[in-house]
């Protein structure tokens, strides 16, 4: 969607980004006067302040705006305020580079504009543009310095910032986010949900951080009309790019059409800790770490898609290395490891939140000194780290090594100085094969469905996650470019092998090896220029897979250039970096603000009964071990699935969410991998399971919204084909817990989903086994419940009903003996007062805020397979309630609690059925509401954008004001008085009845004390020098100084050469005959009527009886006789006077009529008739 620049010069300086269909439309608001006044509004004036506003265009007068000359732009990157102007970053050309899948492309920023907010000094430097061509004018940047018009010693401000911005470095999407990688988000998302972006990569995190805040105040209209806009651009920065590979050289070609499939590599570099080569090493105190970078190699044919990430970063301990000559960048330690162990740990814990488990590749040299050191602190941190503490089994003394971080020290230099050279790199692969294939990939493949809707057979697509990558290998060398870059290449390989292999094609051939190696050298290069200035060392290899002499003669030649940049250069590059990061110290982010959304926004909270309603739903949730038995899939799941206990009044669910546990047999293959086809063939049972039923009972067909597997545990959500409307952002995600989070034996998988306007959440899981484990199983729930995350870092508390539901494995806290015969006796209670889950939750120990009914039903395991006896074999199980279903959320009622006699597995399968209700928000409703109150609003405060008042005018701060009662005016500031009715400004301007008059110094500073001294005297002067041209936004500020000690100002002549009235009410001439120069003052002075009236206590302008209060409204008192002759009097400006700076006492508040104080009274026609009056006692 192409987006318009437009500017409007006057009144007020004004900005507009536009679409075909919106507009949003800043404007600055200049900082008000500080207050001392214990009443005035808090002051606001630290950061730069500007009025936003985004509407359609039909909203919108854009009559004084014109579009400027530049081409399209294609999106705003946020403001930023350099020496007190406010700055609008627009893109204004752009490439695409890559295409991750049909429609996701990503576009490489060329070129950028900063467009000033506050004033038009720096318009005529905006198209300073990057000359492509070697000319004399060019500077060291490349940029073309000959076409600057005017005073060429004027640097636009911005001018580094552009270079930066401009240089090929930083990377955007209009459909897809850019700073997740293909995990972390959903497929089929067609917008950037702003708030949802990561601020680890997100560049322009500090410019773009304002608009954020504005759209979160927006309505949902408004929120998706703005992320349909486009017009905010989220930006990273790093690499990015897509090559096609055709048919014959792809080896995915079972099942392919033969389509082209296509490579893409994405760097994702982090700006936590942003820097240059030796401005950043090492870690911070929040666990970042410089050079971090986040690498996804993904690789798609038209019926799947693969992606893999792996990381690079400093060695993240404290040190630096100072620039010089090669030998003399010696590395310094400056902490201790002890003062080192909280930074290290933070950082490796977000990084298991993020990805899972930890593989460290160290490329450290042990041979030399420095990096040895480095080494060795690396290694000590490991080993203490909080990820591989000892846990103590209650059971018995040996401990278990949770070893959720794990590392090889791996000496690139001395592996490769043989023969070999760089191809001994591959030598790596011993050493991370196993845990490679461990950590998985992610994998979706497209899938068709076929469903039955109003008797006529349609086809559903959509992607299904067939795997999710749950671990990381996190690579490291010195400065983690040139050695990182050849292992992570040789890593990016391994895995793409071994993908092929799961899926059974044949071997790559070398053009596709050749292209996947084009990717990685291209990358490598792209990321040495953003940290060291030059492209990267041994991107030979990494290009072509050898290692030749003009490799070796350009890593010389990079080598030179790298130390020149470091030592010359990088200062400067850095403090543009922190500039554009907001890190400068006294950089103040801009402060944008929608008051009249902002106000409806929260008016609209207020009325939602108005267009809120309710449903009930019903739910069915069953969870069954299938102790890895397949003969199921062919018995009758009716029993389970169907009960006939339910009561038909209820109707068939509208939801159903099926959980398996040890769908497959876990042994040491298994555990290391998921196979989804096991998944596939029970789903399929249970749909034609619940079809058949459905068209028995003559209902609706079920069709399958979303699966998700973790090895032996799988969810598959089935729904209604009728509720799929309402029926919106479905996610899944997966935890691991089983042997630390490595296997996937143990662990949780969760869909989540918004029915309508109320978020629901399932979660199945299957926890540590063991009678006496109680205390692992809540450790698993916390590890669950703690990382388990969807989109936008949701987690399963965040949701409004959730239910969890699987193989908990608790047990029964009694002897096997006693156990059977309570069963025998029909004694539930007994059993369920000695149950592990029931007693550890009601000692808060797991499970908190969960509630579950209490079972009517027999322990569920463990039975003999084929018949309702527990165990007899020789272990002899106590029977226990190992599956189980508990809820959160007071939406929610349990309707039935049972289990199923199906006996081809040693667990019993348990259902329940639940009525939830729905909240079901009108949107249309909704939005008539908000578009009633925005029309209303904004006919009480006018045009935010267009407001034609004095600069000085502190008016936009009544913008959306809430009074503490409703009809009570603003508290008072230091150009407004409550007391004063039609808005009275508390100060005037003043002018001169000539040139030559100023006030005059003998006047009592009092104006209200009787004297005999005119007001202004006359004062000769030998010449008056012509003013300059009065600027928009720069007028006078207004002060608490009297006349006698105000300095005199110039003044301009009108811009539209009409007459003002003078003081004593006739026309005076803004000009004089001899010079044209006029003098402006700011007085200060107090207009009052004989008594302030009571301040009211109800003034509903709004409420029923308005209407009838107007028309009683009674007149104000007359006024007094004058005490003071008019031409004696204190003049004003348009016939304004100027009130007190002090506020008369406010009468105590209480019921009664309104008295007319706040009424529209004359609309200032007759103000000068005001007569100022002494005060009492004088």
């Amino acid at each position: 969607m192409p987006i318009k620049v437009f500017l409007r010069d006057t009144p007020q300086r004004a900005i507009a980004l536009g679409t075909e269909t919106h507009v949003l439309i800043f404007r600055h608001s200049p900082p008000t006067t500080a207050s001392t006044s214990t009443t005035s509004l808090p002051d606001s004036s630290t950061a730069p302040r500007c009025i936003v506003e985004f509407a359609p265009w039909e909203d919108v007068d854009m009559r004084e705006y014109r579009s400027l000359p530049s081409l399209d732009i294609k999106g705003t990157l946020g403001l930023v305020t350099i020496n007190n102007d406010v700055f609008i970053c627009v893109v204004t050309n752009s490439k695409k580079t890559a295409t991750v899948r049909p429609g996701e492309s990503i576009q490489q920023i060329l070129a950028v504009d900063f467009h000033c907010l506050t004033r038009s000094d720096y318009d005529q430097l905006l198209y300073t543009q990057i000359n492509p061509f070697p000319t004399d004018d060019l500077d060291p940047d490349g940029y073309d310095r000959s076409s600057i018009r005017g005073d060429s010693s004027l640097d636009h401000p911005c001018l580094q910032l552009k270079k930066l911005l401009s240089g090929g470095s930083f990377y955007y999407s209009s459909n897809f986010d850019l700073t997740k990688r293909l995990q972390d988000r959903p497929a089929d998302a067609t917008t950037v949900a702003i708030d949802s972006l990561d601020a680890g990569y997100l560049w322009n995190a500090y410019m773009i951080q304002p608009l954020v805040e504005f759209r979160s105040r927006l309505s949902e209209r408004k929120k998706k009309a703005l992320d349909d806009s486009g017009i905010i651009t989220s930006a990273i920065r790093g690499f990015a790019a897509t090559l096609a590979v055709p048919a014959s050289s792809s080896p995915a070609r079972i099942n392919s059409s033969g389509m082209p499939s296509t490579m893409t590599l994405i760097s994702r570099l982090s700006c936590r800790r942003a820097g240059t080569r030796f401005n950043a090493r090492g870690i911070d105190d929040d666990g970042n770490v410089a050079n971090f970078v986040e690498t996804e190699t993904v690789f798609c044919t038209d019926q799947l898609c693969f992606s893999y990430v792996q990381c690079r970063g400093s060695v993240p301990v404290f040190w630096e290395q100072q620039s010089g000559l090669p030998g003399q960048q010696k590395i310094q330690i400056t902490r201790s490891p002890e003062a080192t162990k909280p930074a290290f740990d933070k950082h490796f814990d977000m990084l298991s939140k993020v990805y899972g488990d930890i593989f460290i590749v160290n490329l450290l040299s042990s041979e030399k000194p420095g990096e040895a050191q480095l080494i060795q602190l690396y290694d000590e941190q490991i080993r203490t780290s909080q990820l591989n503490e000892q846990v103590e089994s209650p059971t018995d003394a040996t401990a278990s090594e949770h070893q959720h971080l794990r590392s090889v020290n791996y000496d690139f230099h001395a592996e490769t100085r043989g023969p070999g050279g760089y191809d001994a790199a591959r030598g790596i692969k011993r050493f991370i094969m196993e845990s490679g294939i461990a950590f998985e990939y992610y994998l979706t493949e497209d899938i068709q469905e076929a469903v039955h809707s109003n008797a006529r057979r349609q086809s559903a697509y959509g992607q299904n996650e067939v795997l999710k990558q749950n671990g990381i290998f996190r690579t490291n060398c010195l400065d983690c470019l040139d050695r990182t870059n050849v292992v992570q290449t040789v890593i990016s390989q391994m895995v793409l092998e071994v993908f092929l292999i799961q899926q059974g094609e044949d071997h790559p051939t070398s053009d596709f090896w050749a292209r996947h190696g084009m990717l990685w050298a291209d990358d490598g290069d792209a990321l040495s220029k953003i940290y060291a200035g030059t492209g990267a060392l041994k991107s030979s290899f990494t290009r072509s897979g050898k290692h030749s002499l003009a490799g070796v003669l350009a890593d010389v030649r990079k080598s030179a250039q790298r130390f020149y940049v470091n030592n010359f250069e990088d200062k400067g590059r850095q403090n543009t970096i922190d500039m554009l990061l907001g890190r400068l110290i006294n950089q103040m982010p801009v402060s944008l603000f929608d008051p009249v959304n902002d106000w409806v926004t929260a008016e609209v909270g207020r009325r939602a009964p108005e267009y809120t309603s309710s449903s009930d739903v019903n739910i069915w949730i069953g969870t069954f071990n299938l102790n890895g038995k397949t003969t199921g899939t062919a018995e009758d799941l009716r029993p389970w699935l169907c009960p006939k206990k339910v009561d038909p009044e209820l109707g068939l669910p509208e939801i159903y969410g099926v959980a398996f546990q040890e769908i497959v047999d876990l042994d040491v293959q298994q555990i290391l991998s998921t196979d989804p086809n096991r998944r596939h063939v029970w789903e399929e049972a249970v749909r034609k399971t619940l079809n058949s039923n459905a068209q028995k009972q003559g209902g609706e067909e079920y069709v399958l919204l979303r699966g998700g597997q973790l090895v032996g545990a799988s969810l598959s959500v089935f729904v209604k084909s009728s509720v799929l409307p309402y029926i919106k952002n479905v996610e899944g995600a997966v935890k691991k817990t089983g042997m630390s989070g490595i296997a996937g034996n143990k662990g949780a998988v969760a869909i989540r989903m918004d029915y309508a306007d109320t978020s629901i959440c399932l979660v199945t899981a299957h926890l540590a086994a063991g009678f006496a484990n109680y205390d692992e199983r809540n450790q698993d729930y916390r590890t669950i419940s703690n990382g388990l995350r969807f989109q936008r870092d949701r987690s399963i508390e965040d949701h409004k009903t959730v239910i969890w539901f699987g193989d908990f494995n608790y047990r029964i806290g009694i002897g096997n003996e006693r156990a059977r015969q309570l069963i025998e006796k029909g004694d539930l209670g007994t059993l369920y007062a000695n149950d592990q889950l029931n007693l550890q939750m009601v000692h808060g120990r797991t499970f908190p805020h969960y509630s579950e009914v209490t079972p009517t039903f027999l322990p569920t395991y463990k039975f003999n397979i084929g018949s309702d006896e527990y165990d007899t074999s020789e272990k002899s199980r106590i029977p226990a309630w190992c599956d189980r279903i508990l809820t959160r959320g007071d939406n929610l009622r349990q309707l039935y609690y049972a289990s199923a006699p199906l006996r081809f597995s040693d667990h019993r399968p348990v259902w329940g059925l639940f009525r939830c209700t729905i909240s079901v928000v009108d949107a249309s409703k909704k939005d008539e509401i908000a578009a009633e109150l925005y029309n209303k609003r904004r006919a009480i405060v006018g045009d935010r954008t267009a407001n034609t008042a004095d600069d000085n005018s502190d008016y936009d701060e009544l913008y959306g004001y809430e009074a503490v009662e409703e009809g009570l005016p603003p508290a008072s500031s230091d150009k407004r008085k409550w007391w004063l009715d039609n808005s009275m400004p508390a100060t005037s301007e003043v002018d001169a009845p000539t040139h030559n008059h100023i006030p005059n110094p003998r006047r009592p500073s009092n104006p209200f004390s009787p004297t005999s001294e005119p007001d202004w005297v006359r004062v000769e002067k030998p010449f008056a020098p012509q003013p300059p041209p009065r600027q928009q936004q720069q007028t006078s500020q207004p002060t608490n100084a009297t006349a006698k000690s105000l300095p005199t100002r110039e003044a301009t002549t009108s811009a539209t050469g009409t007459s003002r009235p003078g003081l004593d009410g006739t026309a005076a001439s803004e000009t004089d005959d001899s010079n044209n120069t006029t003098r402006t003052h700011h007085l200060r002075e107090t207009l009052r009527k004989p008594a302030p009236p009571p301040k009211p206590n109800l003034l509903r302008s709004a409420s029923s009886q308005s209407t009838t209060q107007q028309a009683n409204r009674t007149a104000p008192p007359p006024l007094p006789e004058p005490r003071r002759k008019a031409n004696a009097s204190s003049s004003t400006a348009n016939g304004r006077a100027s009130p007190a700076a002090t506020a008369p006492a406010l009468p105590a508040r209480h019921p009664r009529a309104s008295t007319g104080l706040m009424d529209e009274g004359d609309g200032g026609e007759g103000l000068t008739d005001w007569i100022p009056l002494r005060p009492q006692g004088q």
